[in-house]
């Protein structure tokens, strides 16, 4: 282990127990704090901030494998088995078809900011269409709904320049995470929206059903040796990270509901644990130097972001939904299976699993839905 992984894993460290401590203080201070900047978003921003303060390039070290191979699985089986089957019915319809809207919102968005540019400035035109920039937006569908895998595979669908895609990573990196901290924020003030808006729509509370179930209960330690075990066995058979998410979904939502002593409580426990560590380790590759794009992209960039947002919520008021369900599913297109939990846990953690659910139907749809963005494009040429 080099310098900089030492270097790393000791951020990290302080990162999640500076977390999981702050949390747990009863100030009347820092309780105001974290009603706007939730405990956990500091998991983002304290690796962050030793990286840069120290100029570290914290982005290759070996904490990013660890946690890809082995702390999400953890994760992933935690948190899924923490999910009993009734619970499901409240992923119903509606969230779902808001969470659809939400993902249709980004990829044909771009298309009609792009037309709307060039029929204001011929320069835009010029930009997007002549000099294939917008190649570069391409990717950016793709890395918020489907992830890092679509991005890469939609990158080379439209021939994106390596130059601008470099340019597009740090421009993507830095929105999501601003989103990240505001999505943060309206989730927590979810109920009051819903006065505003009109909309009364209660999310059944059943995380007490879930953690009562009375009886003798698997010990800790004998369910993450379980978790350490199912996560070896996926390792090993190196299957791709889509395939290793699915599956240990549906094992994880198997050992919850086929085990009647499993040990719901500390699989909940186990993965919010979990979901800051990975964040924390997020936290280290965050970048904000090296962006060079023309400033009418960004924009259109920006007002795309904004718009996803403000769609989903005119959705959420036609079909009558706890706007709490907009935050929950545009984290699951923009942020996905690390983030999308980790925000639907500042409102509640028993909803965990469901943004999982919707995060891996962003990454199963992404590499489409950006395909759709490459013909309407293509359209335009």
């Amino acid at each position: 282990m080099g310098n900089l992984d030492l270097i790393a894993f000791g951020i990290v460290l302080l990162t999640v127990v500076f977390v999981l401590r702050i949390s747990k203080v009863h100030n009347r201070i820092i309780e105001k704090i974290l009603d706007w900047f939730p405990a956990i978003l500091f998991a983002y921003v304290i690796p962050a901030g030793f990286t840069h303060l120290f100029g570290w390039d914290l982005s290759e070290v070996y904490l990013h494998s660890l946690s890809r191979n082995w702390i999400i699985p953890i994760t992933l089986l935690a948190v899924m088995s923490a999910l009993p089957f009734r619970q499901l019915a409240i992923v119903g319809i509606r969230p779902l078809v808001l969470f659809f809207m939400g993902s249709l919102f980004i990829a044909t968005l771009p298309i009609i900011l792009v037309l709307l540019f060039s029929g204001v400035d011929p320069n835009s035109s010029e930009l997007f269409i002549g000099q294939g920039f917008w190649k570069g937006l391409v990717p950016i569908v793709g890395g918020w709904i489907g992830g890092s895998t679509s991005q890469l595979i939609l990158k080379e669908l439209a021939q994106t320049p390596e130059s601008l895609f470099l340019s597009v990573l740090v421009l993507d990196n830095i929105l999501v995470n601003i989103w990240t901290i505001l999505m943060f924020q309206f989730i927590k003030k979810g109920e009051v929206f819903n006065i505003l808006f009109g909309i009364n729509d209660p999310i059944p509370d059943q995380s007490e059903l879930n953690l009562k179930n009375s009886g003798r209960k698997i010990f800790p330690f004998s369910t993450v040796l379980i978790f350490f075990g199912v996560s070896s066995i996926i390792f090993f058979l190196n299957i791709s990270f889509l395939g290793m998410v699915i599956i240990l979904s549906i094992i994880g939502l198997a050992l919850g509901n086929l085990i009647k002593i499993w040990n719901t409580r500390f699989s909940l426990q186990l993965g919010g644990i979990c979901i800051v560590l990975v964040m924390a380790i997020l936290g280290l590759r965050l970048d904000f130097s090296n962006l060079s794009l023309p400033l009418v992209f960004i924009l259109v960039v920006v007002i795309w972001l904004i718009l996803h947002f403000v769609g989903m919520l005119v959705c959420a008021k036609i079909l009558k939904l706890n706007l709490v369900w907009v935050p929950i599913a545009s984290m699951a297109n923009l942020g996905g299976i690390s983030t999308a939990p980790a925000v639907t846990a500042a409102y509640r953690k028993d909803l965990m699993p469901h943004a999982i659910l919707l995060a891996i139907l962003s990454m199963v749809t992404g590499t489409g839905w950006g395909m759709l963005t490459i013909y309407l494009f293509e359209l335009l040429n």
